[in-house]
């Protein structure tokens, strides 16, 4: 390994060494508030560094890894997913039963884990990326242990992503047995086009979309993601909801694209039915619920259906649309599951619909920082989702997906309902006991409260001026 690829690695070994650094921290005694606290600058040093790296790209790092415009917009993505997560935490944390200090080290690991799968070009950094994150978010779902829920929703987490990890290693197999080799590049270079793809091959892509389906929870592989982010602390529902699914999309469009998998009707025809179906289920299930992290978790199958539409034409302009509502869809996620952490009490997360009732008259800035997030995840005008969503049709239509693109549109419709019904209980007087007071540091809440007002900032900037940032995101993704 060359000087410069230690220096392009440098987001990734600054996460690496932080971790190591936590753990001995740790041993060391200090408090959660330190802990917490340098966990922070470093998550902010991982990030910043992200600038001294752009103008070398786009560079391989040996076969297995790939820094270019994409992974590097993929990478901030996470690391900032990371960054508020953490700022969030402490609130959270600091006043419940379970040493919280280790839950840090957990999270840094994650968020390693998904910033090699964003610049993996070989099924083995994808692999190992893919159970770094995995393995960390079993500890992290399960780690309030103290409760049923959240015990509850590890197992079944557990379970889920061991199936996953099965068909994707046979899939990998498969193709590497017919193929030679696990780079994408090279596996593109030995198998040809997709349309011409060997029975083997053919055998190990559909296993290999199985384990990528129970990942990001499309249908038909929905059965966790419900049960997951209930059960899991709201800081971590948002970690999954913004940087590990951010992470497994990443991988899905560098491996694709490589090996020209859109080149294949079978594949596009795939696809285009899981991307519908996960929009029709996805929001037709959401309306249902009264729970609102259930709520929001139904409609992250939808959104995962939005952003299959633009992997269909398999093009630059499909690339540059999945990039863009990722980032308007994290935006959004982190912004909504940070109100819930700010919400949660001690003893139960602020997860029913009633807790919201009258949120308005209560705390104003919640109440407008929710509203906000929610009418971005709906796609509604002057909010980043909006123009997300208004940016993945021209990449859908160009490639001819006009099915996919109607179910796009009507299924939108029918989401807003359920984002409206949240949103109209948040400006109903109703009458709702106090929660408990909270004993964390003043400091925390206003740390948390700047770091939502930030993200809020950017969903109502990249909603009604988006130019500059589509701009840049061209640039960045053309490299």
């Amino acid at each position: 390994m060359t000087e410069q690829d230690l220096y392009l690695l440098s987001p990734l070994l600054i996460l690496a060494g932080a971790s190591v650094l936590v753990m001995l921290l740790i041993a060391a005694n200090l408090t959660h508030r330190k802990i917490q606290v340098i966990t922070m600058i470093l998550f902010l040093f991982s990030f910043i560094s992200l600038y001294f790296i752009e103008t070398d790209l786009p560079h391989a790092i040996g076969p297995m890894l790939m820094m270019d415009g994409f992974g590097v917009l993929m990478t901030g993505l996470i690391l900032f997913s990371g960054l508020v997560v953490n700022i969030l935490s402490y609130i959270y944390f600091a006043e419940k039963e379970e040493g919280p200090r280790e839950y840090y080290v957990l999270l840094l690991l994650a968020t390693f884990g998904a910033c090699i799968l964003a610049i993996s070009t070989h099924f083995i950094s994808f692999f190992l990326g893919l159970e770094i994150l995995t393995v960390a978010l079993y500890a992290l779902i399960a780690y309030l242990r103290e409760r049923h829920h959240p015990v509850e929703a590890g197992i079944k987490y557990l379970i889920l992503a061991a199936f996953s990890s099965a068909f994707l290693l046979f899939g990998m197999g498969l193709i590497y047995l017919e193929a030679g080799t696990m780079n994408f590049a090279g596996i593109a270079e030995k198998l040809g086009t997709a349309g011409n793809f060997p029975v083997l091959a053919v055998a190990g892509t559909a296993m290999m979309l199985v384990g990528i389906g129970f990942k990001l929870a499309v249908v038909p592989f929905h059965l966790w993601p419900a049960d997951v982010y209930q059960g899991a602390p709201a800081p971590i529902t948002a970690l999954i909801a913004t940087a590990s699914k951010a992470g497994v999309l990443a991988a899905l469009v560098r491996f694709f694209t490589q090996v020209d998998g859109m080149e294949s009707h079978t594949l596009i025809t795939v696809f285009a039915c899981i991307a519908m179906a996960s929009m029709i289920a996805g929001n037709l299930l959401a309306l249902r619920q009264t729970n609102v992290k259930r709520t929001l978790a139904y409609s992250s199958i939808a959104h995962m259906g939005y952003l299959l539409v633009a992997i269909l034409p398999g093009s630059a302009t499909g690339n540059q649309a999945i990039a863009f509502y990722l980032v308007t869809y994290v935006l959004s996620s982190l912004t909504a599951f940070g109100v819930v952490t700010l919400l949660s009490s001690r003893d139960e997360d602020a997860e029913e619909l009633a807790r919201y009732r009258g949120l308005f008259w209560r705390s104003p800035v919640l109440a407008a920082f929710f509203t906000a997030s929610l009418l971005s995840l709906a796609g509604i005008p002057l909010t980043a989702g909006f123009i997300g969503r208004f940016f993945t049709l021209p990449a859908a239509t160009g490639g001819g997906q006009w099915a996919a693109s109607l179910v796009l549109v009507l299924s939108s419709v029918i989401g807003l309902y359920y984002y409206l019904r949240i949103i109209t209980a948040m400006f109903t007087e109703h009458e709702v006991p106090e929660t408990e007071s909270r004993k964390a540091h003043p400091l925390f809440f206003l740390f948390s409260s700047i770091t939502l007002t930030v993200v809020t900032f950017l969903i109502v900037w990249l909603g009604v001026s988006p130019a500059g940032f589509l701009e840049f995101m061209m640039v960045l993704t053309g490299r």
